[in-house]
Order: structure tokens, then sequence, then C-alpha cells
């Protein structure tokens, strides 16, 4: 089974598998995930459509620029592989092209303030549409959230979730209330994207004179779920769409 790299993971908190019965989150590990990452993205550049990074060249750029180049460096980010256990085949290697269906993350961790955010979301095409999404989300929010004393889930008992995304990326947005993240506002001019006709600004002009006129700007909205949302109906919430989403495209 793989653990992902454990030994090389500088990450606040600790980090373990998590699972359920359709999707199993692993700590990401440079051998295989890069090569299953790159080779099952490579074809689809709308992936980072929303990002302020990528796409990548090779594996190799992947890896330098994004893994060691942010995620490893930051004590506040952790990368996780996403397994489809509905396509793993019990006689077939683990993870493959088959069942690698993306990854996901933290970051800006911040234990002081016992808050997290849940982002470096690319679900590979072909699983896009089904439970993965919802089942990677909710696996997250359940560590994150519920409180260490947890019977059947444990968890670090942080007290915030936060997501951030581009204010044209819809899909995203509705991703996180439907897992019961509430909106809480908008960061305007937040980044600046290169203008590269491959990344999705906010649609403004730029003012005459502006230093970077070489990139487009973006609008940023803020969405979160905190413990008290978590623990007054917002658990159940997420099971339930978890459950619910299980063989069915959305």
């Amino acid at each position: 089974m793989v653990v992902g790299d454990l030994h090389d993971i500088n990450f606040h908190f600790p980090v373990r598998e998590l699972q359920n019965d359709r999707v199993r989150l692993v700590p990401f590990a440079t051998d295989p995930h890069a090569d299953l990452f790159f080779h099952g993205s490579v074809n689809y550049p709308e992936l980072y459509e929303y990002l302020p990074y990528g796409p990548y060249q090779s594996a190799a750029k992947f890896v330098e620029t994004l893994i060691d180049g942010r995620i490893r460096p930051n004590p506040g980010n952790v990368l996780y592989a996403i397994i489809d256990k509905t396509r793993s085949h019990p006689d077939s290697p683990s993870p493959s092209q088959a069942d690698f269906a993306g990854v996901i993350g933290y970051l800006n961790t911040d234990p002081n303030n016992l808050k997290t955010e849940i982002g470096f979301i690319k679900v590979l095409p072909p699983f896009q549409r089904t439970h993965v999404t919802t089942n990677a989300v909710g696996l997250l929010l359940q560590y994150a959230l519920n409180r260490p004393s947890h019977l059947h889930a444990p968890g670090l008992g942080l007290r915030r979730v936060q997501w951030q995304t581009n204010t044209l990326n819809l899909k995203s947005i509705r991703v996180a209330e439907r897992m019961g993240f509430k909106r809480e506002g908008t960061l305007r001019w937040d980044r600046a994207l290169p203008a590269d006709g491959r990344k999705v600004g906010n649609g403004a002009q730029l003012r005459e004179g502006d230093p970077e006129p070489g990139k487009v700007g973006r609008h940023t909205a803020i969405l979160a779920i905190c413990w008290d949302d978590w623990e007054s109906g917002g658990r159940e919430r997420a099971l339930y769409v978890m459950a619910h989403q299980y063989g069915q495209r959305r």
C-alpha cells in the first residue's frame, strides 16, 4: 500500500492516510504520483485556467515548481494524491492511471490560530462530475474539523477551514457551498496573473501606466466552514453529500 513520502513531509500536524469506501487520500509521493499526475493532466491545460500556477511541461518541472518549490518548504502546506477506490482492481497495482484521480491538499495552515485551507485541487477530467471531488473534500474536512476525541474519525479539532477561488470559477464555488462552506466576501484585485491567454482574470481593464501591464487581475471569492457550523449540522450535511454522490454525475 502506498503511504507517500512520510519521511519527507514538512507539515504542522500529523499527516496520515485518509479514506472511506470510495476514495483514498495518501500523502503525495514523487514516485509514483508525479508521473501519474503529469501524464493524466498534460492534455488538459484548462485544469489551470483559474490557478496562479501551471500548466507544466514535464513531471520534473511540476515537482520542481510546485512540490519542491512551494509545498515541501512551507509547513503550512501538504499535498495528497487522490485514489478512486471504485476503479481500483485487486489484481492490478495501485495507484495507476486507472484509479489515480488527481491531487488535493491543505495550505495556509496556522496552528496558532487553529485554521487551514483546502486547495491545490486538480481532479483529472475522467474523474470529474463523479463522487471523487466531494469525497476528497469531505475527508479533508473531517480530519481538520473533527475533535481529536471523535470516536470514529478523530481529527485535528481546528476552528476554521477556508476555501479561495477565482470569483468566475463558479464550479469551484458550487462545490464548496455544496459541502457546507459559506461565502464570506471577495478580495478584489487579489492576484496578478500572466496574461498569456490561458489564465482567467476578472475581465476588468487595467489602468494606464500599470507597472505590470502583462498581468491580468483576479478577484478572489472567500468561503469558510467553522467548527460551530460543523458541529451544528455541517458534518452531517457533508456526509450526506459524500454518500449521495457515489456513482452519480454531478
